[in-house]
């Protein structure tokens, strides 16, 4: 595999040490060989495990530093990475109205360059930021249409955060009870692709996980969580196998 495969996957397993190791490495060789792409892939990954970490500002230079070299390149798509991320820290700092802003230029970006699935993922970022300000119709609209792209065309990869979204809307609804089934279905979707949620999402499930045991009792969330990790992702939204 690529460095980029091997990172990402080694990121997504949780291997957080190993990302950093390769990705140094890769900085070296990519500055070497005049390889802006290998380089800004290498501080992208580190800027993940700076905000996978909590440390949000260095995440935020890691980012600025990858979109730099992107930037002198002239290679757009170079651009696309970075740009998340930076609009990524915004939506975790608390900044959500530059974080809307920040992810439309990104998916304005991502369409211009061809790319559906990573235009669904933005959409997805977007939507949480529409929560986080209260917008909950403009919210459930995304997060419907969305969940309708990713099963329409089958990107398993992304099952798991159509799971954060219902388990996020309902706890926005104060539906705690539904939230905890879908922490649960979520938890098992990221399992089956032996991925872990990245690190805005992770700290959104864990904000759900606690509001709901808090609303319920750790007995009732148990219950439902236990639920929750018996049902296919499409069933609990409803979807018909038959």
């Amino acid at each position: 595999m690529s460095f980029s495969e091997n990172v990402r996957s080694a990121f997504r397993r949780g291997e957080t040490d190993a990302v950093v190791r390769m990705s140094e490495a890769e900085i070296e060789r990519a500055q070497a060989a005049g390889d802006p792409a290998g380089e800004v892939e290498a501080r992208y990954s580190l800027a993940r495990v700076a905000i996978r970490g909590g440390d949000l500002p260095g995440g935020e230079a890691r980012a600025r530093e990858a979109l730099e070299v992107a930037l002198r390149s002239g290679d757009r798509s170079l651009e696309e990475r970075p740009r998340h991320v930076l609009a990524g820290v915004a939506r975790m700092s608390g900044d959500l109205t530059r974080a809307r802003d920040l992810y439309r230029e990104s998916i304005a970006l991502n369409e211009t360059l061809g790319q559906p699935q990573t235009v669904n993922s933005e959409y997805h970022n977007l939507a949480f930021c529409e929560l986080g300000l209260g917008n909950l119709d403009a919210a459930r609209k995304l997060f419907a249409e969305n969940r309708e792209r990713v099963f329409r065309n089958g990107w398993a990869d992304f099952v798991p955060y159509v799971c954060v979204a219902g388990a996020a809307l309902a706890s926005a609804e104060g539906d705690h009870s539904r939230a905890a089934l879908m922490i649960g279905v979520t938890d098992v979707a990221f399992a089956a692709i032996g991925q872990v949620p990245d690190p805005d999402d992770a700290a959104d499930l864990a904000k759900m996980r606690a509001a709901a045991t808090e609303a319920l009792g750790a007995t009732a969330f148990e219950k439902e969580y236990a639920e929750g990790q018996r049902l296919d992702p499409q069933r609990a939204f409803g979807y018909d196998h038959s």
